[in-house]
């Protein structure tokens, strides 16, 4: 069982040396050995200090990431290669986004915020702070690998009255094939006219109740010429495709007419559509925002009204 601190970038960062005498405690109280992994371009500067905090390995691992995607990609492949039981990162802003993807690719335990870590029996016990500095809490991890990000402002960086001799050792991990930053999962489908260019629209809300009752509004525009659309809150429920949103997130339109079925007239929503001639609201709650915005307003349910009005529209 070792216990490592891992370091990328061109140069020491500060809190660098506070993260290795907390780790040389650690690896004291362990019975365990210190290494100190860092990328290719650290490998001189980590060299001249590395004996003055007991590092007795220093891993230099071949690669120069230069994005956080490529530091987590190496560091992580370095972990799950080298299976040390304890990783100690110093927590800079980037290190605050490093740790938790890297204990996340190679399926270990995560503490953020610490301040002392120290060995119990089998298990590792974490001092950190909590809501926001407030509270200060004590994990005890068993899990056989734990990534601790280290506040180091609140540590003493302590060398050792001699430097010890320490092993450099190159570290050869396996080629990663390219990663995509994000992978689409699902793409809106835009079949025919574009929802902003679009004279009648047709929308609807949560206050329609269920997704079946939704074939009213889509029955409602095609009886007016028009396109049917509908809030954020029902494409989340997944009851439209995202290509229908009207909002803030959505499509920003400017209808001629436009129908609000069921819609309570958020702030989001009313950004996609107020810009509207006229704008028609049902919906049963007499105090709902959307008849603010409104130039014609029926208070009632709309899954009852709307077959009449589509009878009416079609007769």
């Amino acid at each position: 069982m070792t216990v490592v601190v891992l370091s990328w970038g061109d140069a020491v960062q500060a809190g660098t040396a506070e993260a290795l005498t907390l780790a040389a405690r650690l690896a004291a109280d362990s019975a365990a050995e210190l290494h100190w992994a860092v990328t290719s371009g650290l490998e001189q500067a980590a060299a001249a200090i590395a004996g003055q905090y007991g590092v007795r390995r220093l891993d230099v691992i071949a690669a120069t990431p230069g994005s956080t995607d490529a530091v987590v990609d190496a560091l992580a492949a370095y972990c799950a290669q080298e299976r040390p039981g304890t990783i100690v990162i110093d927590q800079s802003v980037e290190g605050r986004i490093v740790a938790p993807r890297v204990a996340g690719r190679i399926g270990a335990a995560v503490v953020t915020n610490a301040f002392e870590v120290a060995r119990s029996g089998a298990a590792l016990r974490v001092q950190a702070t909590a809501f926001g500095g407030d509270t200060r809490v004590e994990y005890r991890i068993e899990a056989a690998q734990c990534v601790v990000c280290v506040v180091t402002t609140t540590l003493q960086a302590e060398p050792l009255a001699a430097a010890q001799p320490f092993e450099t050792r190159r570290v050869e991990l396996a080629a990663a094939a390219p990663r995509a930053g994000f992978e689409v999962v699902s793409a809106p489908q835009v079949q025919g006219h574009r929802l902003e260019d679009a004279d009648i629209i047709v929308s609807g809300g949560r206050g329609l109740g269920k997704k079946e009752n939704y074939e009213l509004v889509k029955q409602l525009a095609d009886a007016l010429g028009g396109m049917w659309a509908g809030s954020r809150a029902i494409v989340d429920d997944g009851w439209i495709d995202s290509s229908r949103q009207v909002g803030l997130t959505g499509k920003i339109t400017r209808p001629g007419l436009y129908i609000a079925l069921g819609i309570s007239g958020a702030s989001q929503h009313m950004a996609g559509c107020s810009a509207a001639k006229t704008i028609v609201a049902i919906n049963k709650d007499p105090d709902a925002s959307i008849f603010r915005y409104a130039r014609y307003g029926v208070v009632g349910d709309c899954v009852e009204l709307l077959p009449e009005l589509i009878r009416a529209v079609r007769a």
